[in-house]
């Protein structure tokens, strides 16, 4: 075989491999993507077993540590709809109160329990517009 198609067609065959792979990766990463929905979507519209990526705020009062077993109220942001998470794993140090959460969680009968390890605090921005001087 000449030496300039047999170069060419390594060149084919490796670039046809990269997108292969690049294909699969792009694949990968927007097959797992949910949209985040407040506790108000979820209340009507979760069924039994089907994971969902809950946001909300942590309800004030209704943190019970168990062991390793957390049990907590999630609202929505306006504060009128709640629903009780029961998660298992290692919690964050900021999650506390009146913090925003997101976590991803699958309805078992009234309650919603949310994945090991997929528990996020965000964390308040330290900043706001009207404490500039």
């Amino acid at each position: 075989m000449d030496p300039d198609r047999r170069r060419t067609l390594r060149f084919t065959i490796a670039l046809s491999c990269a997108l292969l792979l690049a294909g699969a990766l792009v694949y990968t990463s927007f097959a797992g993507a949910s949209e985040a929905r407040s506790p108000s979507q979820l209340v009507g519209a979760a069924k039994s077993g089907q994971t969902y990526e809950l946001t909300g705020k942590v309800q004030d009062g209704s943190i019970i540590k168990d062991g390793v077993r957390t049990t907590f109220r999630v609202r929505d942001r306006d504060g009128n709809v709640s629903v009780p998470v029961t998660y298992t794993g290692a919690v964050p140090d900021p999650f506390r109160e009146g913090r925003e959460v997101i976590v991803d969680v699958r309805k078992q009968g009234a309650t919603f329990v949310g994945e090991k390890d997929s528990l996020v605090t965000k964390c308040p921005s330290k900043f706001s517009a009207d404490e500039q001087t």
